[in-house]
């Protein structure tokens, strides 16, 4: 046995514990309290680990207390089995105010509960008749009162005795609805194949989510008695007591009256909200939904007319018939139930089964379009996971750019049973790029959490993906082998961008992807072509798929880089949208034809006669390197060009950095770091083309005159030019404009007269200048005499 370590205590503290007087005057000790166990302390007690034990020495009380120290070969007792407890105010607590992320379930998790109890009665009605009774209508109701601030919820389901309003309602995330399932797995002869939606037996308690009060008046047709369930919220306890009242009897099924709290009186307590909510939440629950409702109607009514005045009937005079009475219509307001959840599931339908009407219909209803889809797939998946979906592909695509990258597009709605659980998605079945497509998916058994608003990241989810996926792209596919080409061009106008951005974002499905994709070339520069049909019109010695990357498709056809590749009938792909070049670099290949960038270096297009191409570069050596000493830091090197046929020359990229688009389009950034243009600038090297008699002039010029700086200036403004040619942009635009105008001034300087124009102007300018300088000035008489003028005397 372990050592003991014993330790009396004085009788000091003891004083200050509490005695109780008793007859005989003898003072005991009163320890009963949170922390002493309810039988005394006869046995001693056991606290953190060690043991006390009451003593009596010499009428003095005191304690011992043992302090078990174990020893390393001493074998391990069994300790004592305690069961969990849980505070349940505290538990309704979490409930009400941590489990749920939106109020408005509440409802949702009402109506569940109720078509539960409608699906158990239908189901244990096959072998018990009786239980249905005279009133065999399976229904909801939903009565809301804005003037007392009430919900009334009524179903006429299974109902439920005392001892299932205590298991059930009593006790905490213990669901009715799963007990039930348990027992119909284990009876194996009755089957299991129902619509039971709960699962965790905690939705009846999303009423305190806006619920001040609640109760639950139930009738179990198994039962003569009718009993009434009633809770305050914030408290630990709950009420049941037997209905006594006449007016509130029920032949079977259960009413939860919600007494709403004061801030959320105004909004749940409007039919209006109500419906909607039930349209959103509940609209293919297999019950039928009604919801208490204005409605207005017109009516005829007697118009009574006042007796004009001395116009009164006489004594014995008849009245006048009714079908001589005027009558009016006025639209009269009434309330009555309605029918909420009227449109069906189907997707529960065989596919088979319903019209392409239908389908456009339900897609028209359910996500508020107005234009029909251009093309849906139905279908049902079998195996590790079940479900059923329908997707769509709408017929117009999102007017706001944002919505191309935003993947929160609300446009899978995701049902489990028939009861919507969510439509707010963040990748998990759909990736970004297929965000457009629309539909809804339904499943019996999905990993959600407690509150059946999140799906929770698993391997099922990741299976669940990868079929919506792959469908999708099957839908799509068929619409681009269609007959109907417009359908497919229609397609890529609205959502060509999606496509290309699957690209980028998922690798693994770039095989289904490159099949849908469509560009412009330069053979078919005015329909769409695919990369099936560029592949099948490449020549045989073509090793790779050409491409262009430009802003616009004028630009592209008229880009320098092509005039070589033209003229041997060469093909080239013309990428014209900003995300065109970073698709297609992130594909790499496509049926093992690599993709070539033609305004990059060392282009080749494979039937070069290397004979002549050593000689032109031994004669232009010279003229490189001359041309290269002017420019300095500007371009990396200067090359006879291979692409050229008409342009005295063109600046391409080097292999591994930016092409000029690319970098026009990095400059564009709203939030682009400058520092980075000069570091993922790509070198620039200018390629001369040696027919052109441009280049003809500059090669004589730098043999024979070298330092001519009209010669320098003509280098000068060719490298600029070809900066602008090529689709960069020009570091300096006034410098270049000012090159520009003295070439011009030069080129037209002397031409069409204006020499000759400009002497006789400035003769006669001269001219006029000398006569007005010699020209007499001449003195008027005067009018106005002298009085001493002399021709008077």
């Amino acid at each position: 046995m372990a050592p003991v370590l014993s330790r009396s205590l004085a009788t000091a503290p003891l004083t200050s514990l509490p005695f109780n007087n008793i007859n005989n005057n003898r003072k005991i000790l009163n320890l009963r309290s949170a922390f002493v166990p309810p039988n005394g302390l006869r046995k001693g007690f056991s606290c953190s680990g060690l043991r006390w034990k009451l003593e009596k020495r010499g009428g003095r009380v005191g304690f011992r207390c043992e302090v078990g120290v174990a020893e390393k070969e001493a074998p391990e007792t069994p300790g004592e089995k305690f069961e969990y407890q849980a505070e349940v105010s505290r538990l309704l607590d979490l409930i009400v105010h941590s489990l749920y992320s939106h109020k408005e379930v509440f409802l949702r998790e009402l109506v569940s509960n109720a078509s539960d109890a409608l699906d158990k009665l239908r189901f244990l009605s096959v072998t018990e008749p009786s239980l249905l009774g005279d009133d065999g209508a399976l229904e909801i109701r939903i009565k809301p009162d804005p003037d007392s601030g009430t919900i009334t919820i009524t179903d006429t389901g299974i109902g439920m005795t005392k001892e299932e309003l205590i298991d059930c309602l009593g006790t905490i995330a213990q669901s009715g609805t799963s007990k039930f399932l348990k027992a119909l797995k284990e009876n194996q002869d009755l089957g299991a194949d129902n619509g039971l939606i709960g699962q965790f037996g905690v939705g009846f308690y999303s009423a305190f989510l806006v619920a001040e009060k609640v109760t639950v008046s139930t009738k179990s047709p198994r039962s003569e008695k009718q009993y009434v369930w009633e809770a305050v919220a914030d408290s630990s306890s709950y009420v049941i007591r037997e209905e006594t009242d006449p007016e509130k009897l029920l032949p079977r099924g259960t009413q939860i009256t919600l007494y709403l709290r004061p801030d959320d009186k105004y909004e749940f307590s409007e039919p209006t909200k109500i419906q909607s909510l039930v349209k959103n939440y509940s609209q293919f629950v297999s019950f039928p939904i009604y919801t208490w409702q204005e409605k207005s109607r017109t009516v005829e009514v007697e118009e009574e007319e006042e007796p004009k005045e001395g116009e009164e009937p006489k004594e014995g005079e008849e009245a006048k018939p009714e079908e001589q009475k005027k009558k009016k219509t006025i639209t009269e307001k009434y309330w009555d139930w309605e029918l909420a959840n009227e449109t069906k599931p189907i997707w529960m339908r065989n596919p088979k089964e319903v019209e392409k009407e239908e389908y456009n219909d339900f897609y028209k209803k359910t996500f508020n379009e107005f234009l029909d889809p251009l093309s849906h797939i139905h279908f049902t998946t079998e195996g590790e996971v079940e479900f059923r979906s329908i997707l769509y592909i709408p017929g117009m695509g999102p007017l706001n750019n944002e919505d191309v990258m935003n993947p929160k597009t609300k446009n899978i709605r995701l049902y489990v049973k028939r009861v919507f659980i969510s439509d707010d998605f963040d990748g998990e079945l759909f990736p970004r790029y297929l965000s457009f497509v629309k539909g809804v998916v339904d499943s019996d058994d999905l990993p959600l959490n407690v509150s059946r608003e999140i799906l929770q990241e698993s391997r099922i989810v990741r299976i669940m993906r990868k079929r919506l996926v792959r469908k999708a792209f099957d839908m799509i596919q068929e619409i681009s082998e269609s007959e109907n080409k417009e359908d497919y061009k229609k397609f890529w106008e609205n959502f060509g961008r999606f496509l290309k951005m699957g690209c980028i974002e998922d690798t693994g499905n770039h095989k289904r992807i490159t099949l849908l994709l469509r560009f412009y070339t330069s053979k078919s520069e005015d329909e769409l072509s695919s990369l099936d049909d560029y592949v099948e019109n490449m020549g045989e010695n073509q090793k790779a798929i050409f491409y262009l990357a430009t802003d616009s498709l004028k630009s592209a056809r008229t880009a320098p880089f092509l005039e070589k590749l033209v003229q041997k009938g060469i093909e080239v792909l013309y990428l014209v949208e900003p995300i065109d070049e970073v698709a297609i670099q992130n594909l790499q290949t496509y049926k093992e034809k690599k993709f070539v960038d033609i305004s990059k270096e060392d282009l080749e297009l494979g039937d070069d006669d290397e004979v002549k191409e050593r000689e032109t570069k031994q004669e232009y050596n010279l003229l490189c390197d001359w041309i290269k000493q002017q420019l300095g830091d500007k371009v990396a090197k200067v090359q006879v060009s291979k692409r050229l046929s008409s342009s005295p020359c063109v600046l391409v990229s080097g292999k591994f950095g930016w092409s000029a688009n690319m970098e026009r389009l990095m400059k564009a950034q709203a939030l682009g770091d400058t520092s980075s243009l000069e570091f993922m600038r790509g070198r620039r090297i200018l390629e001369i083309n040696p027919d052109h008699p441009i280049i003809k002039d500059l090669n004589a010029a730098c043999k024979s005159e070298p330092d001519s700086s009209e010669a320098r200036r003509a280098v000068d403004l060719l490298y600029d030019t070809a900066l602008i040619s090529s689709g960069f942009s020009p570091d300096s635009p006034a410098e270049l404009g000012a090159k520009i105008y003295e070439m011009m001034s030069m080129a037209l300087g002397g031409r069409w007269g204006r020499a000759e124009v400009e002497g006789e102007t400035e003769e006669a300018e001269v001219a006029e200048k000398d006569a007005a300088e010699s020209e007499e000035q001449v003195i008027e008489p005067s009018e106005v005499r002298a009085e001493t003028d002399p021709w008077n005397e």
